[in-house]
Order: C-alpha cells, then sequence, then structure tokens
C-alpha cells in the first residue's frame, strides 16, 4: 500500500519497498584531504551525515561505501555499518553500484546515494529523490531554492529543471541567465542526494561516459541531463556541502550556533 504525503511543501511517498541508502566516503579528496574524518561538532564529519540520514528513518538499511580501512573503524565504532569497496572507483555512483551488486543487498529496488559532505541535508530533500523513484522515474535528485545573492558562489551547484521535472543542465556558474537583467529569475541549488532503481543504476554504470562529463564544470551531473533524471524541487533553502576549509569552517560555526540555541 502506497500513502502520499507531504513535509515542507514536498510531495513524498512512504511504501512498502525497500530503501537502502548509500554513504559514499574516500580519502583522497583534492580540495579537502581526509574530508570524511574531519571534526565538525566533535566527531567525524561521516559520522554527522550517517547519524543525519539515519535519524530521518527513510532508509530501511544504511550504510557507508569506503575503500578506506580507517573510515570503516570509525563508523563501525560509532555503531553504524560500513562495507568496503574497490579503491578504483572513479566516482561515488560506482561505489554504491558496486554496493549493491553483493548479496547482502539483492532485496532492495530503492537506492539512494547520500553525500558524504551534507551534513545539514534537508529532509525534503531525501525524501524528494525517493518521491521521484515512487512516482515512476528510474533516477531522481532534489533541489532547494537560491537566494539570488548566492547565486555567484562555485560550491553550490544550481540546477535547471523543464516543464515536466527533468533536470535540463546543472552548474556552478548561475543559471539561468539573467538576459534581460530583471532579477525575476528563480535560482534552484541542486543537493546531493541521488535516486536510483536498481535497474536504472545497474545499467547507469555499464553506459559510455557522454561529453558533458569531460568538459561539464559539474561533471558529475552530465550523465544525468543526457540519460534523463527527475528533480524534486522542495520548499525553503539548500544548505551547502562541505568542499573547502572555509565550509568547515562555516558548518562549524551553524552547530555552535544551533547548541547554543538549544540550550539557553
Amino acid at each position: 500500500m502506497v500513502t502520499q504525503g507531504r513535509l515542507n511543501g514536498t510531495d513524498f511517498v512512504s511504501s512498502s519497498v525497500p530503501v537502502l541508502g548509500v554513504i559514499p566516503a574516500r580519502l583522497g579528496s583534492s580540495r579537502l584531504p581526509r574530508k570524511p574524518l574531519l571534526p565538525l561538532g566533535g566527531e567525524p564529519l561521516v559520522i554527522v551525515v550517517t547519524r543525519r540520514i539515519a535519524e530521518l528513518g527513510i532508509c530501511d538499511r544504511l550504510v557507508v561505501a569506503t575503500d578506506a580501512k580507517e573510515i570503516a573503524n570509525v563508523v563501525t565504532e560509532a555503531g553504524f555499518e560500513a562495507v568496503m569497496t574497490s579503491p578504483d572507483h572513479s566516482s561515488g555512483t560506482e561505489r554504491v553500484a558496486e554496493v549493491i551488486a553483493k548479496a547482502p543487498f539483492s532485496s532492495f529496488h530503492y537506492i539512494l546515494n547520500i553525500q558524504g559532505d551534507e551534513p545539514f541535508v534537508a529532509a525534503a530533500a531525501v525524501r524528494g529523490a525517493l518521491a521521484c523513484l515512487e512516482g515512476g522515474e528510474p533516477l531522481g535528485t532534489a533541489a532547494g531554492s537560491l537566494d539570488r545573492a548566492l547565486v555567484n558562489d562555485p560550491s553550490r551547484v544550481k540546477v535547471v529543471v523543464d516543464a515536466r521535472g527533468r533536470a535540463v543542465y546543472f552548474s556552478r556558474a548561475p543559471i539561468p541567465f539573467d538576459r534581460d537583467g530583471t532579477g525575476d529569475v528563480i535560482y534552484h541549488q541542486h543537493v546531493g542526494v541521488y535516486g536510483y532503481t536498481r535497474e536504472a543504476l545497474e545499467a547507469w554504470v555499464r553506459l559510455p561516459p557522454v561529453p558533458e562529463e569531460q568538459w561539464s564544470d559539474s561533471s558529475s551531473s552530465g550523465r544525468c541531463c543526457t540519460y534523463s533524471m527527475g528533480v524534486t524541487l522542495f520548499d525553503g533553502p539548500a544548505a551547502p556541502g562541505i568542499d573547502t576549509p572555509a565550509d568547515l569552517k562555516w558548518a562549524e560555526a551553524e552547530i555552535t550556533r544551533h547548541l547554543k540555541e538549544v540550550s539557553s
């Protein structure tokens, strides 16, 4: 039985179809080395993200997929599940695909890929990506509103969505372009959550790379546009991920501010 609901203005679906959540995590970030293990609020970033997703109660099973024993040990010591994967993957999507090919995960039909650098990911974004799948899309993601004052920030990936709710293009540049300078353009910020049916993910990793993956400034999303991906637009802003030391400093300040508000 499928039930419909709304959260923060976003349609979402809850059903008996099992949902697997996978958080890819690797140590080799070029912009922020050892990113998953950097401390945020007194805990490694990967634990902050994993706990956040676990508390949402959306996934029937949640794992961290990594190629580093050091990350796996931190995850299991915190009481979560880690899965070791190959160090040869070129993307988090390939790492997720390896996980679902393992026997313990063969019963999962819906898969959510949650980026490990999104400690403040909105519940509406995670539910929105899943809602795309429940609505019949083989691939899904989500985007929130973006203040015009932030459109030039390259750390915020923008997405243009067509009338059918499909992604047209992703970019770190301000899109759509405000041709007439009216200030009336509506911007949406992509959130690092991807949903796939099992069949779509298995097919995805077999597809040949598209040109956009080589020259696009948001290469990880180039294939999304070419092979069509649904996008749920949710009410409210999308929090930025953590890509730089400045992002980490901002996130630490946000957690400190939240703790002060709770304790006051």
